[in-house]
């Protein structure tokens, strides 16, 4: 039975999403049929904690928790702040004051606008932010980085100033996608110095600041297509990008299958029977 098991590595080259294979999927009975399902849209995962000997959410134990803070639309009608100053009355008050107030207490402590309540609940409440279709908590999730706010390509003044980076400088990894490709994931990435050109100021070369060799063939033509030199004139391959769109546009608009109409057969016919006769 081990003998016949697939390999993960052989495994994912069989899938169109190797990235959905798991270290357990060759085990199933049937490894493909299993990875096909974790394909389908909606498909709800295991979680990842079944594995694991100990209790859901036992190595949390000791991890300070965060305290609770009010929403930000709350906050704006300024209702922390007069329960602040009211607790903080409260605890200036001596034991005799606290029990009298308990026997005999007074309404109308806290004077705060009821239309600011209003609007704040029900003309600038926000949405909480919730979680999609399938998506479980796991240990660890919330220290993650959340990746939907970075854009592919477009480096942020942050990682810039970290890596020693200007605006005419090449980032470090462009040598290494010069000599092996782009990335697979985004094959129509625009990347200055290996399919589109690089700033005004900048040259090619290997000395500091230096944009590397760009890749072209034999004949000087670029090897992963795009306007590396800049040339005007020069398709950078976003035309033929525009055209392929348009055209499954075009195919969007009428339906697959779709049974031409009686007039379109019978126009159709008669062209042919004219050309025959001639």
């Amino acid at each position: 039975r081990e003998l016949k098991r697939l390999r993960v590595a052989v495994l994912k080259q069989l899938v169109e999403r190797p990235e959905l294979v798991d270290v357990h999927d060759a085990n199933a009975s049937d490894p493909q049929f299993l990875v096909t399902l974790k394909m389908m849209r909606n498909t709800v995962p295991v979680p990842r904690h079944w594995s694991q000997k100990r209790k859901y959410l036992q190595n949390k134990r000791g991890i300070e928790k965060a305290p609770f803070e009010l929403p930000a639309f709350i906050q704006d009608t300024g209702i922390q702040r007069i329960r602040e100053a009211y607790r903080e009355k409260e605890d200036a008050k001596n034991l005799r004051q606290k029990a009298r107030e308990r026997m005999q207490p007074k309404t109308g402590k806290m004077d705060i606008d009821y239309q600011v309540l209003h609007d704040a609940f029900f003309r600038y409440q926000t949405k909480p932010k919730l979680t999609v279709v399938g998506d479980i908590y796991y240990e660890g999730k919330e220290f993650e980085v959340q990746h939907r706010t970075h854009t592919p390509g477009v480096l942020s003044p942050e990682l810039r100033d970290a890596l020693g980076m200007t605006d005419a400088s090449p980032p470090p990894w462009l040598i290494n996608m010069q000599r092996y490709g782009p990335p697979p994931a985004y094959p129509r990435l625009k990347i200055p110095g290996l399919n589109a050109p690089i700033p005004a100021g900048a040259q090619f070369g290997y000395q500091p600041g230096g944009w590397g060799k760009p890749p072209v063939d034999s004949e000087g033509n670029p090897i992963y297509g795009g306007n590396v030199f800049g040339t005007p004139g020069v398709d950078d391959g976003d035309g033929a990008a525009a055209a392929a769109n348009a055209e499954a546009a075009a195919l969007a608009d009428g339906k697959w299958g779709e049974v031409d109409s009686e007039e379109e057969e019978s126009d159709e016919e008669s062209d042919e029977e004219s050309d025959e006769e001639s």
